[in-house]
């Protein structure tokens, strides 16, 4: 997968969440747990662009932990929201295993990243 792969998905990722957002209850914790699930997965994108852009490997190292951290925050809380019986687990697998998956290819392009930082050092 390249770089411009991820970005679409990346952004799809996003989209897709605020989409199953938008179908969480108009309660205190519905309200809280979609902003908190628009803000990180919408960062995953918009965060992953921006080291995409990085001018230095040390740079991109960097940078590629923010939409890491991000996308686990996403699967946090879209397995909060199961878990509190908000959504139901059918309705939330394919794109709780996307979140995962955008966080496994993201940790596996910064160890690359460091390795062949390191082989240059």
């Amino acid at each position: 997968m390249n770089k411009d792969d991820l970005k679409k998905r990346t952004k799809n990722f996003a989209h897709r969440c605020v989409k199953l957002a938008i179908h969480l209850p108009e309660n205190t914790l519905g309200w809280h747990i979609r902003k908190q699930l628009i803000r990180c997965s919408t960062s995953v994108a918009a965060n992953y662009r921006a080291a995409c852009i990085a001018q230095t490997k040390k740079s991109f190292i960097a940078k590629i932990s923010i939409p890491i951290e991000e996308a686990d925050e996403s699967c946090f809380w879209i397995e909060f929201a199961i878990d509190e019986q908000l959504l139901k687990r059918e309705q939330c697998e394919n794109l709780l295993k996307e979140a995962k998956e955008i966080t496994s290819i993201l940790i596996a392009s910064r160890k690359t990243a460091q390795k062949n930082l390191n082989n240059k050092e």
